[in-house]
C-alpha cells in the first residue's frame, strides 16, 4: 500500500485517542501524541508513526508501564540522576531534557542521566526542545546490541544515537544521527518499501557489505557510521550513558533480549546564563554561511544538519503529512479494539 496525506490535528489526535486506550492518562497521551505526530511532521518517517506500533505491543507486554514517570535518585547542583521506572520514553526523554533546561538557566550548564528508561523514538525532539528554550542542547542514548564491533561477527555495540542542537535566529542547527550508516528505523523504512539501501549499510551472514535492509535487520549487524570510527564512538557513549545514569549498558540491555531498560544522557547550555548570547549567534552565522558557500558537484547542493525541518515541517502543515496507509490500518486496528 501506498502513502495517503493527514492533517496534523487529526494524526496527533487519533493516536492520542489510542493512547487513553492504552491506559495514558489524558495529559500524557496528549503531550506523547504530540512528540509522534511532530516526528512525522517535520518529515522524519523512520522515527514517527512507523513505529507507533510496536510502541503499542510494547505496552501490551509490559515492557512500557504507561503510568510510571522519572523518580529522583540524586541532585548535585547542576547533575542529576533519575530512574524512569520504565515509563514512555518519549515522556521519559522530554522529562529528562526539561529539567536539564530548568538546571541550566540556574547554572548555565544542566545534565540529567536517566536510567532504566526506553525507546525514545526521536531523539531530535528533545534537541529542538532545547531550541525552543532558546538554549543548547545535547542528549544521547544506548540501545541494544545491532552493530558489530569493527572486525567483528556478531552485534556487540548499539547504534546510539547523538543530538546536538545550537541555536541561530536563520535557521537552528540540529544534528541527530545514530551510530550506524542507517538508523534501523530508515533500514525498515526501505524493507516496507521493497528497496534497497542507495549506500552499504550492513553485514550479511559471511561478513559482506550489503545493500538489502532485511538481511541487515535480521542479522541486526548495521554498518557503523564511519566504520571503526563510529564503532569507537557508540562504545564511548554507550559507556557514558551507563556510567553517569547507572543503568544497564548495552550488552546488559540485550540480555533480556527485549529493547528495554535504556541509559540516556541530558545536556543543555543557557547561552545568556554563559554570557555568550551575541558572539555565538556571530560564529554560528560565520560558520554556517562559509559552509553554503561551498562549491558543490554539478545537481548537488549542501545543507546544514536540521536546515530541511523546518521547511519539512511548513510543507506538511500546508498539504498534509504523509502516512504509510498500511500502517496506518495497523494503527486503526488498535483504535477498534
Amino acid at each position: 500500500m501506498g502513502d495517503f496525506l493527514i492533517s496534523y490535528d487529526e494524526l496527533q489526535q487519533t493516536i492520542k485517542e489510542v493512547l487513553v486506550q492504552f491506559g495514558f492518562s489524558d495529559e500524557r497521551a496528549n503531550q506523547s501524541a504530540h512528540l509522534f505526530a511532530k516526528t512525522d511532521l517535520d518529515g522524519v518517517r523512520s522515527h514517527g508513526i512507523n513505529r507507533f506500533p510496536v510502541f503499542l505491543k510494547y505496552i501490551e507486554k509490559g515492557y512500557v508501564n504507561p503510568h510510571m514517570e522519572p523518580f529522583l535518585e540524586s541532585s548535585i547542583g547542576v547533575f542529576e540522576r533519575w530512574d524512569g521506572q520504565l515509563g514512555p520514553g518519549n515522556l521519559n526523554a522530554s522529562f529528562a531534557m526539561s529539567r536539564a533546561l530548568e538546571i541550566s538557566e540556574s547554572f548555565g550548564i544542566g545534565c540529567v542521566a536517566l536510567r532504566q528508561t526506553n525507546h525514545w523514538m526521536r531523539g531530535g525532539n528533545f534537541g529542538w526542545q532545547a531550541i525552543e528554550s532558546g538554549k543548547i542542547g545535547i542528549c544521547f542514548t544506548n540501545t541494544k546490541a545491532n552493530m558489530p564491533a569493527w572486525g567483528g561477527s556478531e552485534p556487540k555495540l548499539g547504534n546510539n544515537p547523538l543530538i546536538v542542537a545550537i541555536p541561530r535566529k536563520k535557521g537552528p542547527i540540529v544534528l541527530d544521527m545514530a551510530m550506524s550508516q542507517f538508523a534501523y528505523g530508515k533500514l525498515s523504512n526501505y524493507a516496507r518499501a521493497g528497496k534497497n539501501t542507495p549506500y552499504k549499510a550492513g553485514f550479511d551472514t559471511d561478513g559482506n557489505l550489503t545493500k538489502d535492509p532485511n538481511v541487515i535487520i535480521e542479522n541486526e549487524m548495521a554498518l557503523p557510521a564511519g566504520m571503526w570510527k563510529g564503532a569507537g564512538l557508540s562504545l564511548v557513549l554507550d559507556l557514558l550513558a551507563s556510567i553517569l545514569s547507572g543503568g544497564d549498558s548495552t550488552h546488559e540491555v540485550d540480555k533480556s533480549g527485549v529493547e528495554k531498560g535504556l541509559s540516556q544522557v541530558f545536556l543543555a547550555l543557557d547561552p545568556k546564563k554563559l554570557e555568550l548570547e551575541e558572539w555565538a549567534e556571530t560564529k554560528a552565522e560565520s560558520i554556517i554561511q562559509d559552509l553554503k558557500s561551498s562549491q558543490v558537484f554539478e545537481g548537488k547542493e549542501v545543507f546544514y544538519p536540521g536546515e530541511n525541518v523546518l521547511r519539512n515541517r511548513q510543507m506538511n502543515l500546508d498539504s498534509g503529512i504523509p502516512v504509510n496507509q498500511e500502517v496506518w490500518n495497523e494503527i486503526l486496528k488498535f483504535k477498534e479494539s
